[in-house]
């Protein structure tokens, strides 16, 4: 049965390959960017884990520093800001060091992001739909070089059981009310 709600405290951040050299191909690639940020930091601000891919690290280059610097913005709590996997397979779920993350996160639900829509984020949303994950994929924080790439990626991956959302939702869900102690600060980070 597909999650009907996101709840922060079975949810992990999926950010996938937003890497130097892919990035300036993506449709919009500016405002993904700074949307992906967003999101990062909202989940911060729900201690929601944050898992990190980068596919083949030499020659796709770093995570870009839009994103990476809301990866290393300091925490004022202690648990660690995010898990860096690199991978070489489409799927995050080809790496036996992403599994053994998400098996030990002990988390069920899945907040995907990432590049490109139609080959690593798919094939990671559909294996994760197979293992018995909760997945939402976070349709303002994902792409490909083309539109109808991305359109199709996301219609398969519906299809097969992936709840769509965009990043503002999924993090005012989390939030659940506006007395939650959260709030104000999602609330400023959106705006």
């Amino acid at each position: 049965m597909k999650p009907l709600r996101i709840k922060k405290d079975d949810a992990v951040l999926l950010v996938i390959d937003f890497q130097e050299k892919l990035m300036p191909a993506m449709k919009d690639s500016g405002t993904l960017g700074q949307t992906v940020a967003k999101m990062i930091r909202g989940c911060r601000i729900l201690n929601v884990p944050v898992i990190v891919t980068q596919q083949y690290t030499k020659g796709l280059g770093q995570t870009v520093p839009v994103i990476q610097t809301a990866l290393d913005e300091e925490r004022t709590d202690m648990a660690p800001s995010y898990e860096l996997i690199e991978k070489t397979s489409f799927s995050c779920c080809g790496a036996i060091d992403f599994v053994d993350a998400v098996r030990k996160s002990g988390k069920k639900t899945i907040l995907v992001t990432g590049i490109e829509s139609h080959i690593c984020v798919q094939q990671t949303v559909l294996d994760l739909l197979e293992g018995g994950y909760g997945v939402f994929l976070i349709n303002d924080c994902i792409a490909s070089r083309s539109n109808i790439d991305k359109k199709f990626a996301q219609r398969r991956m519906g299809d097969a059981g992936a709840v769509g959302t965009t990043y503002e939702s999924a993090l005012f869900e989390m939030c659940v009310s506006a007395g939650a102690p959260e709030f104000k600060s999602i609330s400023a980070l959106v705006k």
